[in-house]
């Protein structure tokens, strides 16, 4: 997927769509991305005028999930992860499970935190 530079706010109008806003009038914050968001084909409207993610819209928010729980155990071995994420980091070697609990990052883990790091400035 392309390095795309979303917005806070456009984050947050495709984790509405996700949980289920129906059409870009219902909230603000959908109305005042929706355009732009199917333009990068992140969401697409149905016949009838609903708003769903595309296939990239749920990678990209999926993918945010993940950078996010990298984020909340390098701070916190015991934060609160997702399964879904859980099982994906783990599989991919980027955490290990604690003997005392939690999860802590890999080498790649902390590797990728940093590229992610240093892709943001």
């Amino acid at each position: 997927m392309k390095n795309l530079k979303l917005t806070g706010d456009e984050y947050d109008a495709l984790e509405f769509i996700r949980r289920g806003a129906k059409t870009d009038r219902v909230n603000a914050c959908v109305g005042r991305n929706a355009k732009r968001l199917s333009g990068l084909k992140l969401i697409q409207y149905a016949k009838n005028g609903n708003l769903a993610l595309t296939p990239q819209g749920t990678e990209l928010l999926f993918l945010r999930r993940c950078v996010q729980a990298l984020r909340a155990l390098e701070a916190d071995p015991a934060a609160n992860v997702d399964d879904d994420v859980v099982q994906f980091l783990s599989r991919k070697s980027h955490i290990a499970a604690r003997a005392e609990g939690g999860f802590e990052l890999t080498a790649r883990g902390r590797e990728s935190l940093a590229d992610i790091a240093s892709q943001q400035n």
